[in-house]
């Protein structure tokens, strides 16, 4: 059975960026880039119109930043996956990025092997961090005083659960780990969401970082 190729929008205001992201995936057999947008006005337009699995998106752009491209992206397919490539300059904007439901953060130092093995985890619903960035948002994450607890505390279950997605797996391998179903891990990752009043696998991950869950060496 042949798999269906990745499908992938390269958000970027530079077009040097964007063509030489475009020749690296056209030499994965499974990614297939369906589309550029040069700043986040066009990414919005574009995602809605391609329905791209991946959305890859710069933070720092002309006429709409990435934060709100993100945000409006999400809120009209919330099943896009949209993975940050980012720079240094650009830290200010990552924990938004989150809130606003982007799914994985990579710096633009980041090696192509590992970009592209990030738009497939992207694409099969798994988190992508770059330690650094990981280590960033932890700084960013820390407890408000103000930080509301869970509604209502996670069970054993799902704090197994919890622990599997920090370490970045996805819902049939965490099924393969707890010898539970696939229909099981994806309520046990409702709930867990649900009760922790987040959005997405990456904030998550992060939580269970920063309450001592996992490591950085885990993920």
């Amino acid at each position: 059975m042949v798999r269906k190729a990745i499908r992938v929008l390269i958000v970027d205001d530079h077009q040097i960026v964007r063509k030489g992201l475009r020749a690296l995936f056209e030499t994965e057999p499974d990614l297939e880039v369906v589309g550029e947008a040069a700043d986040g006005v066009e990414a919005v337009d574009q995602a809605v119109k391609l329905q791209p699995d991946v959305v890859l998106m710069d933070l720092v752009m002309p006429r709409l930043d990435g934060v709100e491209a993100t945000r409006q992206i999400m809120s009209r397919r919330p099943k896009a996956h949209v993975l940050v490539l980012t720079s240094y300059g650009s830290d200010n904007k990552i924990f938004p990025a989150i809130k606003a439901g982007a799914s994985g953060f990579l710096l633009k130092d980041t090696r192509p092997e590992e970009l592209v093995a990030a738009i497939r985890q992207a694409a099969a619903g798994q988190s992508a961090l770059d330690p650094i960035v990981a280590r960033r948002l932890l700084r960013e994450f820390a407890p408000a005083d103000d930080e509301q607890a869970p509604s209502e505390p996670l069970s054993e279950r799902e704090i197994d659960v919890l622990k599997l997605i920090a370490r970045g797996l996805t819902n049939e391998q965490i099924g393969e780990k707890l010898f539970i179903s696939v229909a099981t891990v994806r309520t046990h990752v409702s709930n867990i969401l649900t009760k922790l009043n987040l959005t997405n696998r990456t904030q998550a991950a992060l939580y269970a970082l920063r309450v001592g869950l996992a490591s950085l060496e885990d993920t």
